[in-house]
């Protein structure tokens, strides 16, 4: 059975979820990472891409993330047509690699960035990289260079950050530096493992 020993870890756009991560596994702690995984099938599926949505959204039989990005972030049809496809075969992997982890009786992470909002997974706790709705606009802003209605427009189209801190089971705070983030990721560590050894 998969998911024995999963922890869904989860945040927002811009809330840091990749570096958290990054940081988990420097501590010890195996990841499923949710986002490489689609992007593997969606690269796989390029002629799927090309008939779906047109030839401007594939380049040289590589996929235009930005350019699908930002046609499924304006229109609900198109964003559910790929999710449609997309969704079932990522989360088909996840549960292969996730029995694979589960072997290990110890618990690892599943980055799973639309975790409440598809409610698709069977995993009981949870863990939230929380950024301030403000913070999280900016660094989005800062990183991809997008206006700030593209931004919000992205921002929105997911739950509201402090509605995902409620539900979770633990919180990560990435309000501040990279260096109370470390001390954040090492404190959660040292509860997981004060509950499971």
């Amino acid at each position: 059975m998969a998911f024995e020993y999963a922890i869904a870890l989860t945040g927002g756009i811009a809330t840091g979820k990749s570096t958290v991560a990054s940081l988990l596994a420097l501590n010890g702690m195996r990841v499923i990472d949710a986002d490489s995984i689609s992007h593997e099938i969606l690269e796989a599926s390029f002629s799927w891409v090309q008939e779906t949505f047109g030839d401007e959204y594939v380049n040289a039989s590589k996929v235009d993330r930005t350019k699908l990005g930002t046609l499924v972030f304006s229109d609900a049809k198109q964003k559910e047509i790929l999710e449609n496809f997309l969704h079932p075969k990522i989360k088909a992997e996840i549960e292969k690699r996730s029995i694979k982890q589960d072997t290990f009786k110890f618990p690892y992470l599943i980055d799973i960035p639309l975790f409440f909002e598809k409610g698709s997974y069977d995993i009981k706790d949870s863990v939230v990289v929380y950024t301030p709705t403000d913070v999280q606009l900016e660094r989005f802003m800062k990183r991809n260079g997008y206006s700030q209605e593209e931004s919000l427009n992205r921002i929105n189209s997911q739950m509201p950050i402090d509605e995902k801190k409620q539900k979770a089971t633990w919180v990560i705070d990435n309000s501040t530096k990279l260096k109370n983030l470390q001390q954040e990721v090492e404190d959660f560590v040292e509860k997981i493992k004060g509950i499971y050894l």
